[in-house]
């Protein structure tokens, strides 16, 4: 259960003000059609972060306990730092709508969710926890979280939300786990 609660507010803290997040309002405002909007973000993320967390379950298997939690350690604390990097969207990654508002929406958050911060956090959880089941549906309710509302109410939460703020309370999150990861905190988790 840790992992999975753990999973979902890294997520949903990371994911606020991210790129993908910046695109689901962008696909709001042009399809105006939110039901496919948000079961194509769904059907994207779970497809990225089962990957990724399958990623993250494989570099266990690759690296010794002491080597990996000084791997995930540094990871966590890369991550509180890019966390406070603000994201923007850029017009290459506006997708054209001539397939449709699901698969437009499927495909554009699976490629702009490759490398992204939320990705990134889900291989480390993965490799932390050990449970690629509770992080997957950790990461992915955490990333549905943070887009429905951007999807169903977009400009009217967008401005009322203090990024700063968020984006903190994300990288400090991020930072604790490092520094509870360096000191060997969970270090009999999946032993």
């Amino acid at each position: 259960m840790e992992a999975f609660l753990i999973s979902t507010g890294i997520v949903a803290l990371a994911e606020i003000g991210d790129k993908t997040q910046l695109l689901a309002f962008c696909l709001a405002a042009k399809f105006r059609r939110p039901l496919p909007i948000v079961a194509a973000i769904f059907v994207a993320t779970i497809a990225n972060h089962a990957f990724a967390a399958a990623i993250g379950s494989w570099i266990t298997s690759l690296l010794g306990p002491d080597i990996l939690r000084w791997v995930l350690g540094v990871s966590f604390i890369a991550m509180a730092v890019w966390t406070l990097i603000p994201d923007k969207i850029d017009e290459e990654d506006m997708p054209l709508a001539k397939y449709g508002v699901f698969l437009t929406t499927l495909i554009a958050f699976f490629v702009a969710e490759m490398g992204d911060k939320t990705q990134v956090a889900t291989v480390a959880l993965a490799a932390r926890y050990h449970s690629l089941v509770a992080v997957v549906c950790g990461t992915t309710f955490g990333m549905m979280l943070a887009n429905v509302p951007a999807v169903y109410l977009g400009d009217k939460i967008a401005h009322r939300v203090s990024l700063k703020l968020v984006h903190g309370i994300a990288a400090l999150v991020f930072a604790l786990l490092g520094v509870a990861t360096l000191m060997g905190a969970g270090a009999t988790l999946g032993a």
